[in-house]
C-alpha cells in the first residue's frame, strides 16, 4: 500500500483510509474488529473514527462513542505505524459542552475519546464542523494546549468550505496558533465542486486532503441500476435518507451510466475509476473508505494501487 507524508509533520498514511462510521450497526464489533485487524495486514495504516459515530442507528443527540470503543479493542496490542483520527463538535448529549468546539467542549471530548480508545494520543484530532457559536482564536487555542499536553499530535477540519478555512488560517497566523495540517471534505465524480477552490488553496497551504464520500454512499459502485431496485444490503435500502444518498432520478443515472462508460474505456471497474479520480486530485493523498465487507475493503486497496 503506497503510503505519503502529510506535509509539515512526521505521519505517513495509506492510500486508503478506513471509515469506521458503519460500525456498531450494520457492523457488529466482532466484525468491526476483524475488519480492522484485516485491513491492517492488508497495509491499510490510517482509520478515522469521531466521537459521534455509532452505525446507522445513531440519533441526534445520543452519546455516541460506540465506534471509538470498538476501534480501541481492535488496536490492542497493534496501536504501532497506526495513524488514528478522531473528531470533536457534533452533539453527542444535552449539555453546552457537548456540541461544538468550545474550550469546554474539546477538553471533555477529548478525555472521552481518549477513554474510549485505551490511547492517551492520537494522531489527528478534527473539528467535525465549523462552530457557528464559538470564536476560532479560543478553539485553536484549545488545540494548541492540547498539543502541548501530548494528547494530540496534530488537528486538522472537516466539512469547512475554503472560505472557513481561509478565517481560520488568518486566525491561526495573526495569533501564533498551530495550523491545521489537513482538511476531510465530501468530494467525490458526482460532487467535484470542491476540486475548483478548497482543493487548491490547500495545496497552496500545504494541507493534506482526505476526502469522504469519495464512492457517494455506494452510487459509484455500479450497484444501483436504473428502473430496478436497490440491491439488498445496500446503503439505500439500510438507510434511506436523501442526505445520504440523494434521490433516483433519470439526471441522476445518466451521470452515473456515463462514469461507467468512461471507467470501462479505462478497463476500470467503476470502484477502481473513482477512487484513482480522487487520488488525483490537488492535496489528496488518501480517500476514507467505509466499508461492511472485507470484499468491498479489498477493491478499495486494489484500486489505491
Amino acid at each position: 500500500m503506497k503510503k505519503s507524508k502529510i506535509p509539515l509533520t512526521d505521519l505517513e498514511v495509506s492510500a486508503v483510509c478506513l471509515g469506521t462510521m458503519t460500525f456498531g450497526s450494520p457492523v457488529g464489533e466482532a466484525d468491526a474488529i476483524k475488519l480492522v485487524h484485516q485491513a491492517l495486514d492488508r497495509g491499510v495504516n490510517f482509520i478515522d473514527t469521531a466521537n459521534i459515530y455509532e452505525g446507522y442507528s445513531r440519533l441526534v443527540g445520543n452519546a455516541g462513542g460506540e465506534a471509538e470503543i470498538i476501534l480501541g479493542k481492535a488496536l490492542k496490542g497493534r496501536r504501532d505505524g497506526v495513524v488514528v483520527a478522531t473528531k470533536v463538535g457534533m452533539k453527542v448529549g444535552a449539555q453546552p459542552e457537548d456540541e461544538n468546539a468550545s474550550p469546554a467542549a474539546i477538553r471533555k471530548n477529548l478525555e472521552l475519546s481518549l477513554k474510549r480508545l485505551g490511547m492517551d494520543r492520537v494522531d489527528l484530532y478534527y473539528l467535525h464542523r465549523p462552530d457557528p457559536v464559538t470564536p476560532i482564536v479560543e478553539t485553536l487555542g484549545a488545540l494548541a494546549d492540547a498539543m502541548r499536553a501530548g494528547k494530540i499530535r496534530h488537528y486538522a477540519l472537516s466539512n469547512f468550505s475554503s472560505a472557513q478555512l481561509t478565517e481560520l488560517l488568518r486566525v491561526a497566523d495573526k495569533n501564533h496558533l498551530p495550523r491545521p495540517v489537513a482538511n476531510q471534505p465530501e468530494l467525490s465524480m458526482l460532487k467535484p465542486e470542491l476540486a475548483v477552490d478548497l482543493l487548491p488553496l490547500c495545496a497552496r497551504e500545504r494541507i493534506a486532503v482526505f476526502p469522504y464520500q469519495v464512492l457517494q454512499g455506494g452510487l459509484l459502485t455500479g450497484k444501483y441500476r436504473r428502473g430496478q431496485p436497490p440491491p439488498p444490503g445496500s446503503r439505500k435500502t439500510e438507510k434511506d435518507q436523501e442526505d445520504w444518498i440523494g434521490a433516483f432520478d433519470d439526471a441522476l443515472f445518466d451521470r452515473l451510466e456515463a462514469i461507467e462508460g468512461q471507467a470501462r474505456n479505462a478497463k476500470k471497474s467503476m470502484i477502481e475509476y473513482a477512487i484513482n479520480w480522487a487520488l488525483q486530485q490537488p492535496a489528496v493523498l488518501s480517500v476514507i473508505v467505509g466499508v461492511k465487507r472485507i470484499q468491498q475493503l479489498e477493491e478499495a486497496i486494489l484500486a489505491a494501487v
